[in-house]
């Protein structure tokens, strides 16, 4: 038998013919009884659009990542709006929160207010699941890399 063959007759065997399937419907539609279709039935009640997409993201195992999306839109009222002025979250890594901050003495005010900050992402959005904060200063430049740099110990010399 050529593979062809064997192909169709799967598929006819896990769909059927048009007769089977054509039986197998008239035996589903003789089978359902009026109380399945009465307009204002039980199970049949309108539902909010809130309460449907609630459902369908916690079916589809979304809540998680609403609450990270969330959780950084609303950066602002998790660490006051003075705060959030000099420091912007930039993603969830493995349950960490990374903030870059405008400077290394933001970034130290930060560290300072770590549990507040903690509790207070605990409390409103636990299902982002996030562990810890990690408060990041602006870089240093660095001088490594480029046409005029050199093997060594680096500039020495260069602010005196």
């Amino acid at each position: 038998m050529s593979e062809s063959q064997n192909v169709y007759l799967r598929l006819k065997a896990a769909f059927g013919s048009a007769d089977a399937r054509a039986a197998r419907w008239r035996a589903r539609k003789s089978r359902s009884s009026d109380e399945e279709s009465v307009p204002y039935g039980l199970g049949r009640d309108p539902h909010g659009l809130g309460d449907i997409m609630s459902s369908l993201s916690s079916e589809l195992g979304w809540t998680s990542s609403l609450a990270k999306s969330d959780l950084l839109l609303a950066w602002a009222e998790i660490a006051g709006p003075e705060t959030a002025e000099h420091s912007t979250p930039t993603g969830i890594t493995d349950a960490v929160l990374t903030v870059q901050c405008d400077s290394t003495a933001w970034a130290t005010q930060l560290r300072h207010m770590r549990v507040m900050i903690m509790t207070t992402i605990a409390q409103k959005f636990p299902e982002a699941g996030i562990e810890s904060i990690r408060f990041e200063a602006p870089h240093a430049p660095s001088w490594k890399r480029g046409s005029r740099s050199i093997p060594g110990r680096g500039p020495r010399d260069t602010y005196g």
